[in-house]
């Protein structure tokens, strides 16, 4: 039976409640707004993610290629000076301000580039015959160009990609893990992750509808910058959403006792009085810990396998979808379907780590990509025997790959959100303030980036290699996978065991 800082002892939930809503009444003026933070976040995650995508596709000279060479150097590198800068600032600026400041950079940006630069594009970017040329020169570098061809976009694409990193796994969740108690975690976790999912339904019925709204547009106007304009307008609302709950957060719970263990007198000294490490004994703390470690290697396995395999489905993606509207509209249809599956698993999967243990819940995901990747690779590389199947099916070979891709996306992106997330959040509570902090900026902002840099590296190396394209090196990216997830799933067993001896520890 679970006991509030009130002082109230509710009563145990009934088994309909705690699989339905295991919040007490009580606990909603601090649940609530902590959801609404990550909705409008993650709502802005998703149009951003699919607007990224769009742009890099569907450019000129581009295509899934490009992707690896602008995440390896231009998403990682920008990912460290992000947490060197953060580190630093975390030191000398308090976390209220720091989290104004970073999301006022992000949607002035966001807004810059649909109302100025993305209209201005002939202008600012060089000539396209200039990239072909350069693609013609240097056929091992061709996807390499077009990052300079449509710098902008690349830009905006480094920042889209920095938002998931930096706005949920280190902002939103060093925030929750910092005020939730962990007997409030195992209950409000996987509700902030269903709660939040809510918006991938809506983001993903936004993304599809202004990408629609070329159909009533006459054809001499920019279809795709008239949504653009939308879209942005929505992220730069939503930004602004989630500084003014995160102020009342700030002014109405964390002053009251009754939410939140550091307003008490003697917990305010205790945090006054701790040191701060500086930027390099941060590091060394972090990679020094192999509880850490552990969780690193989780985040760099899920980055690297969810990436190898999106490379492969874009390529078949762009292929079936080659205008930059109806690439939207179907990456649109694809986020709510994301957002609805995810709620499904959520739903059925939220009691696993208090049934069966933080083990049983971490290694669903591993389990479920493994599983689904092999399906869609399995399809890909054998897809012209299948094209007579397909035929009579009144499909092509290509657009029947997007769909396969499309499902297996959406079951790993679902376990990811219901259970690989809370869990690896979870895994950061017993630890003490000092690397719970500094090891959660490390892993899940560089670590994250490394992930999916590292599937980025591969794929650079072998499109050089073989100055070929995706389905050329798709036989390897397969292979690679396999070895990845193993693992993973072994970094889970080794995590397991230290992740329940520590919540011992703490409890006596």
């Amino acid at each position: 039976m679970a006991t509030s800082k009130e002082g109230i002892q509710p009563v145990d939930f009934s088994p309909v409640r705690a699989a339905l809503w295991p919040i007490y009444a009580h606990e909603l003026k601090k649940f609530l707004p902590m959801g609404m933070i990550m909705f409008f976040i993650l709502f802005n995650y998703t149009i951003l993610r699919d607007v990224k995508d769009v742009l890099i596709m569907t450019a000129p000279n581009s295509g899934a290629g490009v992707l690896s060479f602008l995440k390896g150097w231009g998403v990682m590198p920008s990912a460290i000076l992000f947490v060197l800068l953060y580190t630093k600032l975390s030191n000398i600026v308090n976390r209220e301000r720091l989290f104004y400041g970073i999301v006022v950079v992000f949607i002035a940006f966001f807004g810059l580039f649909a109302f100025y630069l993305y209209p201005n594009r002939e202008l600012i970017h060089p000539s396209l015959e200039t990239i072909q040329a350069l693609q013609t020169e240097y056929p091992n570098f061709k996807w390499i160009f077009p990052i300079y061809g449509v710098w902008t976009y690349s830009l905006f694409y480094v920042l889209a990609e920095l938002w998931g990193s930096v706005m949920i796994s280190l902002l939103f969740w060093q925030f929750a893990n910092d005020i939730t108690r962990t007997e409030e975690a195992k209950r409000f976790y996987a509700m902030f992750g269903l709660i939040a999912n809510v918006a991938l339904i809506f983001s993903g019925t936004t993304v599809e509808y202004f990408s629609e709204i070329k159909d009533k547009l006459p054809p001499e106007v920019d279809a795709w910058g008239y949504s653009l304009n939308y879209m942005m307008g929505a992220v730069v609302l939503c930004g602004i959403a989630a500084i003014a709950l995160y102020w009342w957060v700030t002014e109405y719970i964390l002053t009251d006792p009754r939410f939140y263990d550091a307003a008490a007198p003697k917990n305010k000294k205790e945090k006054k009085d701790k040191p701060k490490l500086s930027v390099g004994d941060s590091f060394k703390l972090i990679f020094s810990s192999p509880y850490i470690g552990y969780i690193a290697i989780l985040v760099l396995a899920y980055g690297v396998s969810i990436n190898l395999i999106e490379v492969v489905w874009k390529d078949q993606l762009k292929q079936a979808f080659p205008n930059p509207n109806d690439y939207g509209a179907f990456m649109g249809k694809f986020s709510r379907a994301t957002g609805i599956v995810t709620m499904l698993l959520i739903w059925f999967t939220k009691g696993i780590v208090r049934k069966f243990g933080w083990f049983t819940g971490a290694i669903v995901t591993p389990a479920v990509l493994i599983i689904t990747g092999a399906l869609f690779f399995a399809f890909v590389l054998f897809k012209d025997e299948l094209t007579p199947l397909v035929a009579g099916m009144g499909l092509t070979a290509t657009l029947m790959a997007t769909y396969i891709g499309a499902i297996q996306n959406i079951l790993s992106k679902g376990t990811k959100y219901s259970n690989f997330d809370p869990t690896k959040e979870m895994a950061y509570i017993p630890l003490d303030q000092e690397l719970k902090v500094k090891g959660k900026a490390a892993v899940d902002v560089i670590g994250g980036r490394l992930g999916k840099a590292g599937g980025g590296y591969v794929q650079q190396g072998l499109l050089i290699a073989t100055a070929g394209d995706i389905m050329t090196i798709a036989p390897y990216l397969a292979g690679v996978v396999g070895v990845v997830v193993g693992a993973w799933v072994i970094a889970v067993k080794g995590l397991s065991k230290r992740y329940n001896a520590l919540v011992k520890k703490t409890a006596a």
